[in-house]
């Protein structure tokens, strides 16, 4: 099956919408092929802004409107409290939403951007998505995320060489309460450190210290500004640490 086939069988169908390379290009692909797809980019405190600024760049890019779901992550205590399973009841919840607004519109069937690539194992996300029945397009087409990343580029979606971005609950350690505070915190983190120059990255927190991941051709960099890093991050973190096993 290719995504054409696919969009044939399923004609009609709500969409996950997340901004990132793989629900990016499953959106262009659907308008593409012709499905009445209704993208929905839930919004919610674990997703930074520029996510949601760049699903609207997509969207007007490829001349298609997305609805945006208001979603308070943290009004679930399981999540919350931040188990080691916490992806599964934060997908519960986000999916949740968009099949209730779908379900509205007279939309059956819902699509998510999951990969080939991914690894299903040991995922509760996936867990979630299996009993949710959420289709997966790209994973059953068997379109890898670099298949992804070359067709994106050849339909001229400047996400295909969008860096990948978990949400900002991943940030915070497994088993430590995730308040608003700490998400803002980090937030501002990464977006002073995104306004350096550095990309790809994250910012752990650790007992109230940030931990910053950087891939290995950045660490130089990361050393030369290390007093403006120090200068940017002081007044958000303890102390600001350097990761120097490459992310």
């Amino acid at each position: 099956m290719n995504l054409q086939e696919f969009f044939a069988e399923y004609p009609k169908v709500a969409l996950g919408f997340s901004g990132g390379v793989d629900s990016a290009f499953l959106f262009y692909a659907a308008k593409k092929y012709g499905a009445d797809v209704k993208a929905c980019f839930v919004k919610s405190q674990f997703q930074p802004e520029f996510e949601l600024d760049d699903a609207r760049k997509l969207a007007e890019f490829i001349g298609a409107d997305f609805a945006v779901i208001e979603c308070d992550a943290l009004a679930d205590e399981e999540v919350r409290k931040n188990p080691s399973d916490r992806c599964y009841y934060c997908k519960n919840n986000i999916f949740g939403k968009i099949v209730e607004v779908a379900n509205a519109d007279g939309y059956k069937f819902i699509i998510d951007g999951t990969n080939a690539s991914d690894n299903a194992q040991d995922r509760p996300g996936m867990r979630a998505l299996n009993e949710m029945k959420v289709l997966s397009p790209l994973r059953l087409c068997g379109l890898t995320k670099d298949d992804v990343r070359r067709l994106s580029k050849e339909a001229g979606l400047f996400t295909w060489n969008k860096p990948s971005y978990a949400c900002l609950a991943t940030r915070i350690p497994a088993g430590e309460v995730i308040t608003e505070e700490k998400l803002a915190v980090v937030e501002a983190g990464e977006d002073a450190l995104f306004a350096l120059g550095f990309t790809d990255f994250r910012i752990r927190l650790y007992h109230g210290a940030a931990r910053i991941q950087l891939p290995a051709d950045q660490m130089v960099k990361a050393v030369e500004m290390r007093s403006t890093i120090k200068t940017k991050l002081d007044p958000l973190f303890t102390e600001v640490m350097l990761d120097l096993k490459e992310r």
